[in-house]
């Protein structure tokens, strides 16, 4: 089971950009629509009363979830999601590319061109109409495998050059490992010697990271990482360390130290929300308490 679920927020358009990303991708389906309830909704989502809460998604065998709720916070570049086409089991991995780059560019915004860089023959940045990044590879013999989608972490302003630090406190956190590391030349000037590229492992996932300058964006609860935990006990350890941000605690939600945003959630979640009240106990919550769901 994938672990680690990026949570994606929409302003009011989920269903929509769910339809859009499964009729973009190949191999890419809706796994279920979750719905706010009918009645009892606090005031600020009273008009989502029946709507679509949640879409779950999976994309080349990858579970993403998007978040159906207002225009509080948007996706941004600083998380965004490699799409790597490998030649090696594609021979048409080429062409896939360019089908799937031509249909997120319509409504999008290509921040990076598509074109050959030293890093590899085919490649292009795209914030597509949800305002959803995403970089499309075209891998190389040298790299290792890796799966179709890697979430990526840029690390910008107030965090910029933590890259490598975050790295060694999320793999010592869930027990993971590093990939790669590829640091800036001593050319480079003020990014000198901080992270250009790097992958590492968690709970069995790859993810990327990197240091960036320049940017007047960062980590927001735009896309945020969800945790499933076995217990009451993993819950709370993890929620120990990754919560440094009292004041966004909320239903779940925590922001660590870098201000990436996480939800730490039971896996017998869907179970809790079936029981009677369920959404009210848990929108009075901070860190989530099992037993309070009774």
């Amino acid at each position: 089971m994938q672990r680690i679920v990026p949570n994606i927020w929409f302003d009011h358009n989920a269903a929509e950009a769910a339809e859009f990303y499964t009729s973009a991708f190949p191999d890419a389906r809706v796994i279920e629509s979750v719905r706010y309830p009918s009645e009892g909704l606090p005031d600020f989502q009273a008009d989502m009363a029946g709507e679509v809460l949640t879409v779950e998604l999976e994309i080349g065998g990858y579970r993403l979830l998007g978040i159906n709720a207002g225009a509080e916070f948007r996706p941004n570049p600083s998380v965004s999601f490699f799409v790597n086409f490998d030649p090696a089991h594609d021979p048409d991995a080429t062409q896939h590319l360019d089908d799937l780059w031509a249909k997120l560019s319509d409504g999008g915004n290509a921040l990076m061109p598509l074109q050959a860089y030293d890093f590899s023959p085919h490649y292009g940045w795209i914030e597509d109409r949800y305002g959803v990044n995403w970089q499309l590879m075209l891998t190389t013999p040298a790299g290792g495998p890796r799966p179709f989608l890697v979430p990526c972490l840029l690390f910008t302003t107030t965090v910029q050059g933590r890259a490598k630090e975050a790295i060694g406190f999320y793999t010592w956190l869930f027990e993971g490992s590093v990939g790669t590391v590829a640091t800036y030349p001593e050319t480079a000037g003020d990014v000198a010697g901080e992270v250009m590229f790097a992958d590492f492992e968690l709970a069995g996932q790859w993810f990327a990271a990197m240091d960036s300058a320049g940017h007047t964006f960062g980590f927001t609860p735009g896309v945020s990482l969800m945790v499933s935990c076995d217990d009451q006990v993993e819950l709370d350890r993890l929620w120990n360390e990754l919560s440094a941000v009292p004041e966004a605690e909320q239903c779940g939600w925590c922001t660590d130290k870098f201000g990436l945003s996480w939800q730490l959630v039971p896996t017998d979640m869907a179970d809790l929300m079936s029981t009677p009240g369920a959404y009210e106990k848990l929108m009075g919550m901070k860190k989530i308490e099992i037993s309070d769901f009774g």
